[in-house]
């Protein structure tokens, strides 16, 4: 094929959904089926029988370690959960000046302190290994700028963190300063584990965006990181726990849902771009939630079952479905999380799979630029006179 011919621009769906753009051996999402997998495996097979260091290793070294490799890379990842001096010294700083947005928002500018004080080169100019240790680095850090980040909003001091301790029991630990009860660390690990990584999401594709213009691993994180904080995107665990309480009993399910249902308005925890079926996650965090049991979970049980009925009268002939966002929310609530660290526990699971995204993207040395149809004035145009 002649070289202007393949490089003919191509119209693209809006949103760009379906469009192939790359190959991955990370996982793919199957919404026709309801299924995700991290490699060769099941999402939520790893995420109910493995801990999180196993697949975090799965998806950085592409095979499930064996007891000598997982307890290896435990304590070397451990080892990298205590900030450098110069980070630790300016969170404050950085807590203040984001104290009305949040952790996520501070944790643009701690990312970017942290690549910048560990000296993260661009990717394009280290190799394999030198990238790998950059997203140990990175993924290590996370959980301790994220709850330090909290705490000092919230006016205590941060906890440092425990390398006796797994990636998800120290991190219960840093936000509230307690070993956390094991059924508690279990569910909330199950719940990182489930979210690691979800094909090419927005945040995802950010980050490999970034990462193919040769950038350092911080500056993808960091437009990762951005792209998460939208509401469309990783912002809707506590909005969707917001429903609840909004509509508060259960004889105010169907007028709260038909009135907002019928104003076109979204309901938040319903509905996935990619799945057709029920949300896989979903299902398995309804699971969770229910082994906990309690008047909040049978009253969400109550909602998911009158909105997807509301929604099959309303919405004829579509399939919705509550998706991860709705029990994710419930169960950190019952896991004693604040809401507003709901979107950065997301977070602290999904640069696992951004960083696993970044080190494959890095493998490839072409620039990811599409085009754009231009839709303004004709041009050019004559310029008016200078107004004098």
């Amino acid at each position: 094929m002649p070289i202007a011919e393949a490089n003919a621009p191509m119209d693209a769906p809006r949103g760009l959904a379906g469009v192939i753009v790359t190959e991955t051996e990370l996982g793919d999402v199957r919404g026709l089926e309801g299924f995700y997998h991290y490699r060769q495996y099941s999402a939520v097979e790893l995420a109910t029988a493995r801990t999180f260091e196993d697949v975090w290793y799965l998806m950085f070294h592409g095979e499930l370690p064996d007891a000598a490799q997982l307890a290896a890379f435990t304590a070397d990842t451990a080892a990298l959960r205590s900030l450098p001096a110069a980070v630790r010294d300016a969170l404050p700083a950085i807590a203040r000046a984001s104290a009305l947005s949040g952790p996520l928002a501070g944790l643009r500018t701690a990312l970017s302190l942290l690549g910048a004080t560990a000296g993260f080169r661009p990717l394009y100019d280290i190799g394999p290994d030198q990238r790998r240790a950059d997203a140990l680095t990175a993924c290590a850090a996370v959980p301790t700028l994220l709850t330090a980040l909290h705490r000092l909003g919230q006016g205590q001091q941060p906890i440092e963190p425990r390398t006796d301790l797994s990636y998800a029991a120290n991190y219960l630990y840093m936000l509230t300063g307690r070993e956390p009860e094991p059924h508690r660390v279990r569910a909330i690990e199950t719940y990182l584990i489930s979210t690691i990584d979800h094909g090419f999401n927005a945040s995802t594709f950010t980050a490999r965006v970034i990462t193919s213009t040769g950038a350092d691993l911080a500056a993808c994180l960091v437009g990762a990181v951005g792209a998460l904080s939208g509401p469309l995107h990783g912002g809707a665990p506590s909005r969707a726990l917001d429903t609840l309480d909004a509509i508060g009993t259960p004889e105010r399910i169907d007028p709260w849902i038909r009135e907002r249902v019928l104003r076109g308005e979204r309901i938040m925890g319903f509905g996935h771009p990619v799945y057709r079926t029920e949300d896989p996650r979903s299902r398995m965090l309804r699971g969770i939630a229910e082994e906990f049991g309690g008047p909040l979970v049978e009253f969400a049980v109550q909602v998911e079952a009158r909105v997807e009925a509301l929604l099959a009268e309303l919405k004829p002939g579509r399939e919705l479905h509550t998706n991860v966002e709705f029990y994710a929310g419930v169960v950190m609530e019952l896991c004693g999380l604040p809401r507003e660290m709901f979107t950065p526990t997301f977070c602290a699971a999904r640069v696992v799979g951004w960083s696993a995204n970044i080190l494959e993207q890095a493998e490839d040395s072409k620039i990811i630029r599409p085009a754009a149809r231009y839709v303004g004035p004709p041009a050019p145009q004559p310029l008016p006179a200078t107004a004098r």
